[in-house]
């Protein structure tokens, strides 16, 4: 069964994407494998499932656990499938985390990578193959994050393919040619021009790294057990110098104290922001939750969706970068809540814990 692995620094697009390829019907019987960075999970909130969609999400960094998450994610889509819990599939794509470098993750999906050392990894082995490595790339943003993060230039020297996003309303320029400076074998895609088709994408095959960036089939042979952030296994709020802070309030915000919070977070100077996103329950419509979303130091407009996910309705925002001032942010966000209306407070409570109000 073909495992297609969806890469792509912070702030990307990934979820973009993700969401417009499950659009097509051909799709929706797709297995997602959701990995995010930070104890607090968001981006599977953001991902429109299908009503029939199998998903499973994992927390930390699944490649700084030499690929145990993955194969133990992938196993218990099959446990599933076998014992009816879950629909059938015939596909997964893994959405990793902004910051994972591709070499262990390919690693333990690969003939002659990660050894098997369990039933469950044989079992895996057996039924799942790595078809191909897909990386967006932000043309706004990708320059800082190639000079910055190492992480940012193997996901592009690893991939098939490369899926520019912003073009809309930035310039692609160079990037096409640059990247594949990186990655010579890279397929590189617009997400922007009316031709492109997402399910260009996922076409069946084998992975190679054979014809891609110098170093490629050197990290995958060395790279199987250590990585430069190997110390960092039981924080799943840190990698390397990265830092997830997750933020959560069980009141409804006001909107105005939560845009002072964002332009504030995002208008300090030299507190390495990488990115900002979540759910917020606003006071004139708790039902209705925020999607907030900011890359490095560029907030987007607050938008809405009609209701909240499956999980349960509550404020929550990953803040994740480097340098931050933890201490200052988080009582920053404590102190946004004024107090509403009782009447609003209770009706929220009330559809947080399901009662019928809403």
């Amino acid at each position: 069964m073909p495992v297609f692995l969806l890469t792509g620094f912070l702030g990307a697009g990934k979820t973009t994407l993700l969401n417009r390829i499950l659009e097509a019907p051909v799709f929706h019987d797709t297995a997602l494998i959701i990995n995010e960075f930070g104890l607090v999970p968001v981006d599977h909130d953001l991902v429109r499932e299908g009503r029939e969609q199998p998903v499973v999400t994992t927390t930390g960094c699944i490649c700084c656990t030499a690929g145990s998450d993955l194969r133990s994610s992938l196993d218990e889509l099959l446990v599933g499938r076998r014992d009816g819990s879950l629909p059938s599939f015939s596909r997964v794509i893994v959405e990793t985390t902004g910051l994972a470098d591709p070499a262990p993750i390919i690693n333990s999906l690969i003939p002659g990578g990660i050894a098997a050392v369990s039933l469950r990894d044989h079992a895996v082995a057996r039924v799942f193959r790595l078809s191909a490595v897909i990386t967006v790339v932000d043309v706004e943003s990708v320059g800082a994050a190639l000079g910055n993060h190492p992480e940012c230039r193997r996901q592009v020297a690893f991939a098939d393919h490369a899926v520019l996003t912003r073009t809309d309303i930035a310039s692609a320029g160079d990037w096409p040619e640059r990247l594949r400076e990186i990655n010579p074998a890279l397929q590189v895609h617009d997400a922007a021009e009316a031709g492109f088709d997402p399910a260009s994408l996922l076409a069946p095959g084998s992975y190679s790294a054979f014809g891609k960036g110098e170093g490629v089939e050197a990290w995958l042979t060395t790279e199987t057990h250590h990585h430069d952030h190997a110390g960092d296994f039981q924080d799943l709020n840190r990698h390397g110098n990265v830092v997830a802070i997750p933020l959560t309030h069980d009141q409804p915000l006001d909107i105005g104290a939560l845009r002072r919070f964002l332009m504030k977070l995002t208008s300090t100077p030299g507190n390495g922001l990488l990115r900002i996103k979540g759910l917020v329950a606003l006071q004139e419509n708790p039902a209705s939750p925020a999607v907030v979303h900011a890359v490095q130091h560029r907030l987007y407009p607050i938008t809405r969706i009609d209701s909240w996910p499956k999980t349960e309705a509550y404020s929550r925002l990953i803040v994740i970068g480097t340098n931050l001032n933890e201490e200052a942010i988080r009582q920053d966000f404590d102190a946004l809540s004024r107090r509403p209306q009782p009447l609003l407070v209770s009706a929220f409570q009330a559809f947080r814990h399901g009662t019928g109000l809403f």
